[in-house]
Parts: C-alpha cells; sequence; structure tokens
C-alpha cells in the first residue's frame, strides 16, 4: 500500500494504471496538436510535443499535489494559443484529468468547485478570438468551459460515492461488533442467571441434607429410632435435589422452546413447604404477617421465595440457633421481609454469605442434634451476593448485617404492583396465591413446627454480609 495526497492509501500496482493515463494523455494532446488554426490536419508540430510532454510530465504527481498539477497543466493549456495551437479539449486533456483527480481528492466540495470552475473560465477565456466574435469561438468557448467541469462534477461523484460505501462498511462492521457485544453480554447475564439459581438449588437442598446427617449421626447410639427418621429425611431430601438439578439440567440442555408444560416457579405460596423442610432439618422458624397479602409479579414472587430460602440457609449453616423470625409486612407499594436470628454461630467473610462446607458444633437447647456452621478457612458463598442482585434485578433493595443485640438481620423491600392493578381483576376476583399462602402459613399462627408466630424481628443497621 502507497499513501497518497489524497488522503488515504492506494493498492501496489497501480504504476500500470498511471503510466496508461500518462501515455493517453500524450496521445491526446498530439492528437489535439494536428488540428491547425485554419480547421485544417497536418502533422504535429514541435510545438504540439512541448505541449505534450510539459504538461504528461507532471501527471503522475497529481495524487500526491492534485492542487499544484492543476495550476501546472492549466498554464501550459493557456500557452497553447501563443505557440499558434489550437485550442481545444484533445490539446489540454491533462488539465482536464487533472481536474478530475483533484475534485476526487479535495477535502470540501468548496475548494473542489473553486479550483475546477477558475481553470474552466481560464481555459474559455484563452480561447482566441478571430476577428468577429463568430459562433465557432462561442462553440469553442462553451466546449473548453464544460470539460473541465464535467470532469470535476464526475471526480466529485466518485469520491461521493467511495465516502458512502465506506461509511456502509463501517455502520456494518460496527453493527457486527455491537451485535458480538450485546451476544456476549446476554451470555453473561445468563451465566450468572444459571448460577444463581443452581446455587439457590443446591445450597439449600444440600444444607438440609448435612444439618439432618450431622442430627443422624450425633443419635446414631443413643437414639437409634430418632436416627433411622433422620436418615429417611436425608433421602427424601435427596431425592428432591436430585429431581430440582435433572430438572434445570434438562431445562439447560435443550435446544429450542418446548411445547411441554412448564412447572410454575417458586413463590410464597410454597412458603410453607419450605419451612416444613427447614424444620426437619432442627430450624424451628416462626413467621408473622403484617397488612394484607397481595399478588406479586412472578419475579418479585420468585425473588421473594429466594430470599427467605437463602436467608434460612444461612442460619442453618452459620447461626448456631435452632429458631429463626420471618416477617413479611405488605405496604401500600413494597413488601418488607425480614429474616432474623438470635445465633451466635460462625459466620463466613464479610464479603460472602455461605460457605460451601460446614462442619458440626453442639446445637442448642431444644434442636435436634449438632448445628452446621461455616468451617474457618473456606473461601465465602455467593449467597448474600444472589440475594442484593435478584432484589436490584426486580428494583428492589435488599440489606444484611449483625443485630446490636446478637445474631443476624436480612432485610429486603421489593416493590409491588398499583392497588388499582391488583384490584383489575374477572369478577372482581378469587382469592390470590399470596392469600391462599397466608391463610395456611399463619392462619392460627403456627408454622410446621408448632412454634407461635412472633411479630418481632429485631432491629439493627443493615451492613455487609458476615
Amino acid at each position: 500500500m502507497t499513501t497518497t495526497g489524497g488522503g488515504g492509501p492506494r493498492p501496489r500496482g497501480t504504476g500500470w494504471r498511471e503510466g496508461a493515463v500518462t501515455a493517453t494523455a500524450f496521445a491526446l494532446c498530439l492528437l489535439g496538436g494536428v488540428v491547425r488554426v485554419d480547421d485544417t490536419l497536418s502533422a504535429p508540430p514541435a510545438a504540439a510535443y512541448v505541449v505534450a510532454v510539459v504538461s504528461c510530465a507532471v501527471l503522475p504527481l497529481r495524487h500526491r499535489a492534485p492542487l499544484a498539477v492543476l495550476a501546472a497543466t492549466t498554464a501550459v493549456g493557456l500557452l497553447v494559443p501563443l505557440l499558434g495551437l489550437l485550442l481545444t479539449p484533445l490539446i489540454v486533456a491533462p488539465a482536464v484529468i487533472t481536474a478530475y483527480s483533484y475534485a476526487l481528492a479535495a477535502r470540501t466540495e468548496r475548494s473542489a468547485a473553486s479550483a475546477v470552475s477558475l481553470t474552466s473560465v481560464a481555459l474559455a477565456a484563452s480561447v482566441p478570438l478571430f476577428g468577429d466574435f463568430s459562433w465557432k469561438d462561442a462553440s469553442r468557448m462553451v466546449v473548453m468551459a464544460v470539460f473541465p467541469l464535467l470532469a470535476g462534477v464526475l471526480g466529485r461523484s466518485v469520491r461521493d460515492r467511495r465516502a458512502y460505501l465506506a461509511a456502509v462498511e463501517e455502520r456494518a462492521r460496527r453493527a457486527e461488533e455491537s451485535r458480538d457485544r450485546e451476544a456476549r453480554r446476554r451470555v453473561a447475564e445468563e451465566r450468572v442467571r444459571i448460577a444463581r439459581e443452581l446455587h439457590d438449588l443446591v445450597a439449600h437442598q444440600i444444607t438440609l441434607a448435612n444439618a439432618q446427617a450431622t442430627v443422624a449421626a450425633h443419635l446414631f447410639d443413643t437414639r437409634p429410632e430418632q436416627t433411622r427418621k433422620s436418615l429417611g429425611e436425608l433421602v427424601e431430601t435427596t431425592g428432591h435435589a436430585l429431581d430440582e438439578l435433572r430438572a434445570t439440567v434438562g431445562l439447560l440442555r435443550q435446544s429450542g422452546d418446548t411445547s411441554g408444560p412448564a412447572e410454575p416457579a417458586p413463590g410464597l405460596s410454597r412458603l410453607p413447604a419450605l419451612l416444613e423442610s427447614f424444620r426437619r432439618a432442627g430450624l424451628e422458624v416462626t413467621i408473622h404477617q403484617e397488612g394484607t397479602a397481595r399478588p406479586l409479579p412472578p419475579g418479585v414472587d420468585l425473588t421473594a421465595y429466594r430470599i427467605v430460602q437463602e436467608a434460612l440457609t444461612n442460619v442453618t449453616k452459620h447461626a448456631g440457633t435452632g429458631s429463626a423470625r420471618v416477617r413479611l409486612g405488605w405496604n401500600r407499594d413494597r413488601v418488607t421481609i425480614t429474616v432474623a436470628d438470635d445465633g451466635g454461630g460462625a459466620r463466613t467473610a464479610p464479603t460472602g454469605s455461605t460457605g460451601p462446607a460446614a462442619s458440626t458444633e453442639p446445637g442448642p437447647a431444644g434442636s435436634q442434634g449438632p448445628r452446621a456452621s461455616a468451617v474457618p478457612g473456606r473461601p465465602p458463598g455467593y449467597g448474600l451476593i444472589g440475594m442484593r442482585e435478584r432484589a436490584t434485578a426486580v428494583g428492589g433493595h435488599l440489606s444484611a448485617g449483625r443485630r446490636p443485640e446478637g445474631g443476624f438481620l436480612v432485610s429486603a423491600q421489593l416493590p409491588l404492583p398499583s392497588v388499582r392493578d391488583t384490584t383489575r381483576r374477572a369478577d372482581g376476583a378469587a382469592t390470590t396465591e399470596e392469600e391462599r399462602m397466608a391463610d395456611g402459613a399463619v392462619g392460627d399462627g403456627r408454622t410446621g413446627g408448632g412454634r407461635t408466630s412472633d411479630a418481632r424481628t429485631g432491629g439493627g443497621a443493615a451492613g455487609d454480609a458476615p
């Protein structure tokens, strides 16, 4: 590639083309010298050769210095009448070619039009007048004025066409890059979403299985019947974990949309079953509800369920206590979810939430066995990170931190649809799933474990996850 004054690289191998253009211009100059002033034809005189050689000698430089070459070829054209030759477009062919090249290379249309117009006027004005002004003189002046202008218009059109094609190619390239970036962004978001879902599924089920296995090991020698019950619950928990993992992996392996029915995403309507699973693992959970339950959008409903699930999982693994409290506060435009415990067990590093493994420690009075807690030195998990991401994704906010009076508090505020949207249902609205959940989970103030509901969740400033 070679760089030209036209502002862009030129491909190699253009020497042959430049030679052909120069040779053609030289031949046209000599052909123009054949025509004499009296309209007779004769061999080109020496003056014609001088004009052809001088004007064509600078022609190869038109790409590097188009304006200077245009001025030089125009000046040679002005000398043609003084040398006794007839001024025609043929003898000034180098000037016409240079006018095309300058219009092609000029940065602005104004500069191209000015230079080409000046050349056109100069050549037209140099046409000699013989006696009275005749139609031949007029036609010769018009021809001399038109040819440089046509060359300039053609050069500018070619430049605009090239600029348009370059812009189209650039837009296509940027669009392709934008599509690639968008595809990578969506892939990254989908990976994070899948990782979050798998974490919520695996962490919950494995934590329950670990707690049940710990209880069985602790009671193996002293209470065989209770051990057998714990092992049965362990088998049931691991079976549920395998089913959920199989369903999740099956969805990931599907290459397209399926026509079969899909299982609905979990929501607050499944809260009683969730609390029952923690009760079987030895964690007594009390739940209290304030306000009237209202329908939640699917995304918010799933987020609320996952936050309760992950918070109770953290209590099971790290709190060192056998009880926890869940509070659902229904307001006009949001639902507040708090999960609190009074434990003082080991916690993971401030930036994490749950470690992947647990050790056994003696449990509190009334529990079914030892409690699971984080193993020191293990890397932090992603439970609190996932809860914050879920809350933020639906327009809510989540905070977590130690309570001044002891224990740990997770608090989330999730947006609710307006009351007008909620009441806009067919037939004025049957009982919602959330109301049925409230009837089953709160009802007489008891959970599956038989504990009375407790409205107090404890205060405490929310901070980074311990």
